[in-house]
């Protein structure tokens, strides 16, 4: 019984390799984490489920009160982004605050995701991975990026903002050449989106 067991215990798939995916305002991230999907592999959206977390999770609800105020709920109960993005957006102490109440929920929500996976990759979808070190929890980090004027534009099109309203969001954001020196593998959103895909699958599939 003790050889079946132990041949059981062999028998059990490796656990997954994750891979951090990550990219600035207007890098085609989010592009990137659907043709991953197409190709078969799953991604947990950080960000997304994030905004879920603040919502549903009660104790983060009164932590994040505490730190803000009662305004960073609107009258419906729900996390106020706006108020919220408006408040912590020059005050790098007070956002280190909110990461620190609001990362260690969604890392247990990772957790509990990442068990019922089956693929031998999958892929974590966070805006802050270098700057909060998550790349050290990461077999191999995947950096998309795009030059500065392309992701400018991209980001002016698509939220009607000003040159200057998205330079300012860049200007908060880790410099692209400091992400590039730290990331394993790299996905350049220069040209177009058949680029963009054949680029995706041939740095995932690369992954060993």
């Amino acid at each position: 019984m003790e050889e079946l067991h132990s041949e059981a215990q062999q028998a059990e798939p490796p656990a997954p390799k994750i891979i951090g995916l990550t990219g600035g305002i207007g890098s085609g991230k989010s592009t990137v984490a659907k043709f991953i999907e197409e190709f078969g592999f799953p991604v947990y959206y950080s960000d997304d489920r994030a905004k879920d977390i603040v919502n549903d999770n009660e104790d983060l609800k009164v932590q994040i009160k505490t730190l803000l105020g009662d305004e960073a709920y609107d009258e419906n109960g729900l996390y106020d982004r706006k108020f919220v993005a408006a408040k912590v957006f020059n005050n790098t102490d007070l956002l280190q605050q909110l990461n620190e109440i609001i990362h260690p929920a969604v890392r247990i929500d990772f957790e509990s995701w990442i068990k019922q996976q089956t693929k031998y990759l999958v892929f974590k979808e966070t805006a802050l991975l270098f700057e909060l070190r998550l790349n050290r929890q990461c077999y191999k980090s995947l950096l998309v990026t795009a030059e500065d004027n392309i992701r400018i534009k991209r980001v002016m099109d698509r939220d009607s903002k000003t040159y200057r309203e998205v330079e300012a969001v860049m200007e908060k954001q880790m410099p692209e050449k400091d992400k590039i020196k730290m990331a394993d593998c790299i996905i350049y959103n220069n040209t177009n989106l058949e680029e963009l895909k054949e680029q995706t699958e041939k740095v995932i599939f690369a992954i060993e």
